[in-house]
């Protein structure tokens, strides 16, 4: 069920440790489909062939050829699969504070795009952080979406959370592959481990694209956490 967190859709004012620490940065573009790359063929007509030698290639025929693409698309998966296996997490961990609201991040971030950049056509802010870095519940509250292909948002994640009678929306997109720790319908407490900073779905860098809407509308994220996050 929904929990009801208290008094917190109105701003107030709160300490200077409510915040974690914010490196302001110039505004950063990262859900830009990136331009594609152009090339060119220059043929020169007075260069000769030169005879290709068998010995040239590991693989000729189709089958063979087939056979090579599929043995190098293995390795790669299994150098990912090696890495992923390499990094040692704890999935038990809880966010930092002892407030109501909590900070999704659990490590340093830098602002990119705030709410209302490209002529208002950003709904969230943008936290730049390492990838991996620990993503948390900002609030009490229950899954409402929780997958690895939210349209643009990639692996993405949304809660649910009644606030002094009012529903608040949280939004947690662009996450790491299988990052992903709660399921559709599961409560979820403020501060507990949703899952980890990737760059899935339209992002050109690792980062949380952050969301908040209060009965239905957008607000800005950066300005709540500042106002209400403990």
């Amino acid at each position: 069920m929904f929990t009801a967190v208290g008094a917190l859709v109105a701003a107030f004012a709160l300490p200077a440790y409510a915040s974690p620490p914010v490196d302001a940065a110039d505004s950063l573009t990262l859900q830009q489909v990136a331009a594609e790359e152009s090339e060119s063929l220059v043929v020169a007509s007075d260069v000769s062939p030169t005879p290709l030698q068998r010995g040239t290639f590991s693989a000729t025929t189709p089958d063979e050829i087939a056979k090579k693409k599929a043995d190098e698309a293995a390795a790669a998966r299994a150098t990912a699969n090696a890495q992923a296996a390499s990094t040692r997490f704890d999935f038990s961990m809880v966010s930092p504070g002892s407030g109501l609201v909590r900070w999704p991040l659990g490590g340093p971030f830098t602002v990119g795009d705030r709410f209302g950049a490209r002529a208002g056509a950003h709904m969230g802010t943008d936290m730049l952080a390492e990838g991996g870095t620990p993503v948390f519940a900002a609030l009490d509250g229950v899954v409402r979406v929780s997958q690895d292909s939210y349209s643009a948002y990639g692996v993405a994640i949304v809660l649910e959370s009644v606030v002094n009678g009012r529903r608040v929306s949280t939004v947690y997109p662009h996450m790491r592959t299988g990052s992903r720790q709660v399921g559709v319908g599961q409560t979820v407490s403020a501060g507990q481990l949703i899952g980890l900073v990737g760059s899935t779905g339209r992002s050109t860098a690792n980062h949380l694209h952050f969301e908040v809407y209060i009965d239905g509308q957008a607000v800005d994220s950066l300005s709540w956490l500042e106002a209400n996050a403990g």
